[in-house]
């Protein structure tokens, strides 16, 4: 088993590594901005780094530092949760280069995942069904993209192939606009993500957005731990999340799931994954997965009673998968509804102290945050502040315990999404089930 962990993150997720390790023994390095020296986790940790100023790119997304920090406290291993430097290839192979072990898999596997359009390519070889499209990078020839864009059918939307949290993405609906569009949309992706590549794919109107949950050793042997509905977004950004999915039958659930496995097994992946799909009219498209740690990886813990992060931890070790897909059995349902430090209305972030925290509690409900009364939420980096959890033996019963906890939990001196999110639970279409990823924003009237 690994001895010692740095931590190279912040705030709920670095807190939640923490948690597994000290269950599993495992002493752990909180790397930190100056601006973080008071997160929970940092004052938790059996040692703490600072790697830099408050500035992501001076500290979180600090490679040398990070590395360094491995290196002074004589830790084996790297865990980098999620954002910043999570889906990183480049820095898992600078990590494993240096004598490390990299929390997550391979940086091939990143790399190829990470490119869209080759994540595509590679997900067609192994039959996990995508989204109609250009099977490739497009070309500067305006004939052939228009041509293109009619076979496959408007709305189409041009996607950068190095994309992601919801930006170089420009939905089309015809001829006049195909070129200019794509046009703009390479230039975003280069100025985002320093690759100009994009491609085309179908534009799906109405589609939910579920994803499956994998676990893989690199050595053969993968489970799906079922699937979650991510469909209440905001400007692409996930707002609420819950597992199973509504809607979704047992034999939807093994069919794709065994696909994620075969595609898992076939790229030898390691670690936890997750296959992004939308979801339309019973079919299930392929648009991209996620190389590390959900934000929402709670909810599948809760039906499942497996705990994620210490199994990326005993993959990590070298350890063989510890479970086969017949110990698997989803229980019950789980939501998780996501804080954020904004106006409920507006989405302005909302940084400063905190004066009052009280969280909910009762039957099925976890908190995954790092906040307390006295902290003071920094403006450098996400709004996001912790995530509430519900879980009951249905549906009805994790939407009522839910609104229960957005009642009960109490947060002073910042402004947060809680009036939002009791917003969205008592929608009577949110609680029938089903709603597309369109819904919120309507709703909004965004």
């Amino acid at each position: 088993m690994l001895s010692k962990v740095v931590i190279a993150n912040r705030g709920e997720i670095a807190l939640r590594i923490l948690r597994a390790c000290r269950e599993m023994g495992i002493k752990t390095v909180a790397v930190h901005s100056d601006v973080d020296r008071d997160l929970k986790h940092v004052r938790l940790a059996d040692e703490s780094v600072c790697i830099g100023p408050a500035a992501s790119d001076q500290s979180y997304l600090n490679v040398p530092a990070i590395i360094s920090a491995a290196e002074v406290t004589d830790a084996v291993a790297i865990h980098p949760g999620y954002g910043f430097l999570s889906e990183n290839a480049d820095f898992a192979e600078r990590v494993e280069d240096s004598g490390f072990i990299f929390i997550g898999p391979k940086s091939e596997s990143i790399r190829i995942m990470g490119d869209k359009v080759a994540a595509i390519k590679t997900m067609k070889s192994a039959g996990v069904p995508c989204v109609p499209g250009s099977d490739g990078p497009l070309s500067d020839d305006n004939d052939t993209n228009i041509k293109l864009a009619n076979k496959i059918g408007y709305p189409i939307i041009i996607k950068a192939a190095g994309g992601g949290g919801g930006r170089g993405m420009r939905v089309v609906h015809s001829d006049a606009t195909l070129t200019g569009s794509i046009a703009l949309t390479k230039q975003e992706a280069g100025t985002f993500f320093g690759n100009n590549v994009v491609y085309m794919e179908k534009y799906l109107e109405t589609p939910r957005h579920v994803e499956v949950q994998i676990l893989s050793d690199g050595q053969g042997n993968a489970v799906h731990l079922g699937e979650r509905d991510c469909s209440i977004q905001r400007r692409n950004q996930k707002v609420v999340e819950e597992a199973p999915a509504p809607g979704i039958t047992s034999e939807q659930r093994e069919k794709i799931g065994q696909l994620c496995v075969n595609a898992c097994n076939e790229i030898s992946y390691r670690g936890a994954g997750t296959f992004e799909f939308l979801y339309q009219n019973d079919e299930f498209y392929f648009i991209e997965m996620n190389t590390r740690i959900q934000v929402e990886h709670p909810v599948t813990e809760m039906v499942t009673g497996i705990d994620i992060v210490k199994e990326q931890l005993y993959i990590a070790s070298g350890e063989k998968l510890r479970m086969k897909q017949s110990d698997i059995e989803l229980k019950g349902h789980a939501i998780e509804c996501r804080l954020n430090a904004e106006h409920h209305k507006t989405f302005i972030p909302s940084p400063g102290k905190i004066e009052r925290y009280h969280p909910p509690g009762g039957p099925g409900i976890r908190i995954d945050t790092h906040i307390y009364a006295g902290y003071t939420v920094p403006p450098h980096y996400d709004s996001m502040i912790g995530k509430i959890i519900a879980y009951g033996c249905t549906r009805e019963v994790a939407l009522a315990r839910m609104a229960g906890a957005l009642d009960e939990i109490s947060i002073t001196g910042i402004e947060t999404n809680i009036q939002l999110h009791k917003e969205i639970i008592g929608d009577a279409n949110f609680q029938a089930g089903g709603t597309n990823i369109h819904y919120l924003e309507k709703k909004l009237g965004l």
